[in-house]
């Protein structure tokens, strides 16, 4: 009965709602005198005559030439999201339905132009996506109803990437269950080669068919519409726009996951150019927190064979799954995933360690990461494995050096210090804290090289169960190391330290630098992760009486949205193939609200989705004049010495924020 009220609802609220706040431009009767109307089925009491009467409807519906078929379509719609799980509709024929209507639609152009009958197809598809999500007996009964035709018609780009959207979703979830995979296996060639052009070419064609398309009037008025269900401008169609488009690519790499996972059709996703295109696929900061996207199915193909091979054969892929790996992003575990299971794989081994262990040599010291324990532990053992064959196998000196190292700190050291009383290690703590002080007042007289000689001095003394002690140095080591103009040795360091820090990542000093770091090695996506982590350290720390961001990281935050944005690349081709500063100038003033209403969308999802405060606040200038004026003070001896460097000074600057 709950059921039951919950649709009545639905279809009262569609049928009672006015043209003017409906998408869907259609009046209807008061009197009805229709006995096969949808809307007057669902309001019968009697609920055998109401099945009956829907059976019926199910029936008719794709031969009726009704100018209210979008709105009922609207209304199963509503219906089939709200209550997935009702077996009501998909056993009175609704599947069967659904592909009738797409396939009359595909088959036949002047009905589908006609009236509202555009919207048709993709509230189908939607419909049949959302019933088949969660129930295998649902996905049965649509393969047997014949869904799959008109949806691969769909996903081929019959009609438009909005139908595209929901034809992948929908197939990604007949695809997800082992009853209904064969039926959609039977297109294998032809459903994997079309995911694989629509995770790669989705964002282009989503930009240049809507989103760059300034001029309203020029935009398909029915994805406007079905966008923004008739609330809203073009900013609020963009955001939507970037969300679909994520949700397009998001929903195809899912249905080649489902292929993937029964190694299937690998000889064509593990081409090499479509494994560099996953490497860019991660669905911006909005979507990232939801899904892995792109390397989410580079895990998966790392578990076969043939997909390691392909993989360890791109220098591309194995660099950005060694650059997640050290990097604050939700998803760094899998990264370190791929890298394990390259490393382990006698064939791969030595295709990559040569690569991977200049990075993974940062985290054997990380204990736990998310519900993942002793992670270090498994880093260091997979790398020391076959550890003096490897070292015999190997040319690469700077490889040998970092194996040796991992060798000492996880073997020989630990057993040295393993013998140590507890005035013995309090001894070294105080004598390490000794040299750390030496190399603050280096650090402050603005002799960095010095001061980085003592740091590491104190490191090697540091008893290796001090681990906050030694964040510190490492943190401290780093920042002179990026004075010193080496963002890569500073970044191995503040990885370390973030390692060592408890949770892992937490350490805001070091999250900030290594943002730094990673903005002057042009990656931006490492180092807007850091900059998110660093500000949620940052609020959460704050008093109640309001937060305040840090000027120099609010610059960084928008410096890297913009950099990471979806579409960032294809407005820059754009951009640059615009024949007129008229044009140009036209694109800025077109662009200007968008841009600044995206920032705050970001802004507004870091702030949910990270734990910030909601009471967030920005520093008035004022109050950041003062605050820097207290900073030039404490730096002005350090950026002295560092004149005639081509960035030093500009760190200095930024790094006055968090002294």
């Amino acid at each position: 009965m709950d059921s039951l009220k919950k649709k009545e609802k639905i279809i009262h609220t569609i049928t009672t709602s006015s043209s003017n706040e409906s998408i869907i431009d259609i009046g209807t009767e008061q009197n009805c005198i229709n006995p096969s109307c949808f809307f007057c089925t669902m309001k019968e009491p009697d609920s055998m005559i109401r099945r009956a009467g829907l059976q019926n409807c199910f029936k008719e519906m794709p031969f009726r030439d009704s100018q209210a078929l979008a709105l009922v379509l609207s209304g199963l719609w509503n219906i089939a999201m709200t209550q997935p799980d009702d077996p009501e509709f998909p056993s009175l024929g609704v599947f069967h339905c659904m592909a009738s209507l797409i396939q009359k639609g595909i088959d036949n152009r002047s009905w589908l132009l006609k009236d509202q009958n555009i919207y048709i197809p993709y509230y189908a598809a939607h419909i049949i996506g959302s019933y088949t999500m969660n129930k295998v007996k649902f996905a049965e009964k649509a393969v047997q109803s014949g869904v799959i035709p008109p949806l691969m018609d769909l996903l081929r780009g019959k009609i438009s990437w909005v139908e595209q959207r929901v034809a992948v979703r929908a197939l990604g979830h007949l695809a997800s269950f082992e009853k209904t995979f064969d039926a959609v296996a039977m297109y294998e060639e032809d459903v994997v080669k079309s995911a694989m052009q629509l995770a790669s070419n989705c964002l282009e064609v989503v930009y240049s068919k809507f989103v760059g398309v300034r001029d309203a009037k020029e935009r398909l008025k029915y994805h406007s519409d079905l966008l923004t269900r008739g609330v809203g401008g073009l900013d609020t169609e963009n955001r939507k726009a970037e969300e679909w488009a994520c949700q397009l690519q998001r929903w195809s790499l899912n249905l080649l996951n489902c292929f993937a996972c029964k190694e299937r059709s690998l000889n064509l996703i593990c081409r090499q150019d479509f494994l560099r295109d996953l490497c860019e696929m991660w669905g911006g900061l909005v979507m990232n927190h939801v899904s892995p996207a792109g390397v989410g199915l580079i895990r998966i193909l790392c578990y076969s064979k043939h997909g390691r091979k392909s993989i360890a054969e791109s220098k591309e892929v194995v660099r950005s799954l060694c650059n997640l790996s050290r990097s604050s992003d939700d998803w760094q575990y899998i990264g370190i995933d791929c890298l394990l299971l390259l490393l382990k794989d006698q064939d791969t081994r030595f295709k990559v360690i040569e690569v991977s262990a200049l990075f993974l040599v940062d985290l054997v010291e990380l204990r736990s990461l998310g519900n993942r324990s002793n992670v270090g532990e498994a880093i260091a053992r997979v790398l020391l494995f076959y550890y003096r064959q490897s070292m015999l196998k190997l040319k690469n000196n700077e490889v040998q050096k970092v194996l040796q190292e991992i060798w000492d700190l996880k073997v020989e050291r630990r057993k040295r210090e393993k013998t140590m009383t507890e005035e013995m290690v309090e001894e070294r703590r105080v004598l390490a804290g000794l040299i750390k002080q030496q190399g603050n007042h280096m650090f402050w007289l603005g002799n960095i090289e010095e001061a980085s000689v003592k740091y590491t001095e104190a490191l090697d003394l540091c008893p290796l169960r001090l681990r906050k002690e030694r964040v510190a140095l490492h943190s401290d080591r780093a920042q002179c190391r990026l004075l010193l103009g080496n963002p890569d040795a500073a970044i191995s360091d503040l990885t370390r330290a973030l390692c060592l820090s408890t949770p892992a990542n937490s350490h805001s000093k070091s999250l900030w630098r290594r943002s730094q770091a990673f903005d002057i090695k042009r990656l931006a996506k490492e180092s807007l992760m850091d900059c998110v982590m660093f500000l949620n350290g940052c609020i959460k720390t704050e008093t109640a009486k309001g937060v305040r961001i840090p000027y120099h990281a609010a610059r960084m935050i928008s410096k890297q949205m913009e950099a990471t944005w979806l579409f960032a690349n294809l407005k820059s081709k754009t951009s640059s193939n615009r024949s007129s500063r008229v044009q140009e100038l036209d694109g800025d003033q077109y662009s200007e609200n968008y841009e600044k209403q995206k920032y705050d969308e970001m802004m507004r999802i870091m702030i949910e989705k990270k734990g910030f405060s909601s009471r967030l606040s920005t520093m008035g200038n004022e109050g950041m004049e003062r605050k820097m004026e207290r900073a030039r003070s404490k730096k002005a001896v350090v950026a002295r010495s560092m004149e005639g460097r081509s960035w030093g000074s500009g760190l200095l600057h930024a790094e006055g924020e968090i002294l």
